[in-house]
């Protein structure tokens, strides 16, 4: 596949990006688990140079992915190889360096704020700059989203970040946003089962990224859940009727849902067309709703980004099979 662009900045990305929130490790806010249970560093590095080995050239991580312990890793993989990849982190949710803990939900977007996780950041990540630097509060006030974004317009002046984005399912925040001069991509939940499309419509019109975070579901695209599955209590997808039906829809209580498993079941063959595995198809599907799209998906293992990264052989689903699926889960829905 031809790489894409991180919208108006001309950053040239591979179709895909590695999503870094799993490498960090087990993390937790007030005893709810936010990771994805235990990790191991070396299979993570090695994960890490795994994909860019493959030609994956876009690193999605996070200041709080394991208190700071997902940019660490980030940062030892790119040494060397700076110049080759393009790296996006993320800032807002306040926690201590190497805690495992989350302070709350509310987090800081203020300029004096800012100004510290961007030192930090840096530091983890061994680099000079950034070149998207995220907002990672969803429901941030739009009232307090003015500074936020002019003390990003300032980093960019600086020359610490390439450009900034927010990671919001709002439209009207991410609409805000999009104002901005330096304004790049706009970070949404996106797969076969949820997206808010009027962010995907703005990210068309506005020429920004539309950066695919969950774009396997969570995990549930890619076939390896049945009703039988129980996943730990330190997973974050044990508990996601916290976090409001745009999560909830994929797991219960540590289960998959079992309609979302019954809709993959009808439309699996589709997405395993031309030897494709359901989750390569899941990944092709996004490639085909938008030349905007650049889907994240999560790893824990070589073999999972291996797989992931093995989509862009394919490239996207064709029109055909866009409708095919379009009408089975809309018929599948009524």
């Amino acid at each position: 596949m031809e790489k894409r662009k991180l919208g108006r900045s001309g950053i040239e990305v591979s179709p895909m990006g590695l999503g870094c929130w799993a490498i960090g490790g087990p993390i937790a806010l007030q005893g709810m688990p936010l990771g994805w249970s235990t990790v191991d560093d070396k299979e993570s590095l090695k994960a890490l140079e795994k994909g860019i080995e493959m030609g994956v050239n876009f690193l999605d991580t996070a200041d709080m992915y394991g208190t700071g312990h997902s940019e660490k890793l980030v940062g030892q993989a790119i040494k060397g190889k700076r110049d080759k990849v393009v790296i996006a982190t993320k800032f807002g949710m306040t926690f201590e360096p190497g805690s495992g803990q989350i302070n709350d939900f509310e987090g800081d977007g203020t300029p004096e704020y800012i100004r510290k996780a961007v030192k930090d950041s840096l530091t983890r990540l061994q680099t000079d700059y950034i070149d998207l630097y995220q907002l990672h509060l969803d429901s941030y006030p739009l009232e307090k989203a003015q500074a936020t974004r002019d003390a990003l317009e300032e980093l960019v002046k600086e020359g610490k970040i390439r450009g900034y984005g927010w990671s919001t399912d709002h439209t009207e925040r991410a609409a805000f946003f999009a104002e901005g001069e330096n304004c790049i991509a706009i970070q949404q939940i996106f797969n076969l089962f949820v997206g808010n499309k009027d962010i995907l419509q703005l990210c068309e019109d506005k020429n920004l990224a539309s950066i695919n975070r969950g774009p396997l579901a969570m995990g549930l695209l890619t076939g390896k859940f049945s009703t039988a599955t129980n996943l730990p209590t330190d997973d974050v997808r044990s508990i996601l009727h916290h976090f409001g039906d745009e999560y909830h829809i994929f797991f219960t209580e540590g289960k998959p849902v079992k309609e979302l498993l019954d809709k993959l079941d009808a439309i699996g063959e589709i997405l395993k067309s031309n030897g494709r595995t359901l989750a390569q198809g899941a990944l092709a599907w996004l490639w085909a709703k938008s030349e905007n799209t650049i889907p994240i998906p999560g790893f824990k293992t070589v073999k999972q980004v291996e797989e992931n990264a093995g989509a862009m052989q394919f490239g996207p689903l064709s029109g055909g099979q866009m409708k095919e699926i379009d009408s089975i889960l809309h018929k599948d829905s009524e």
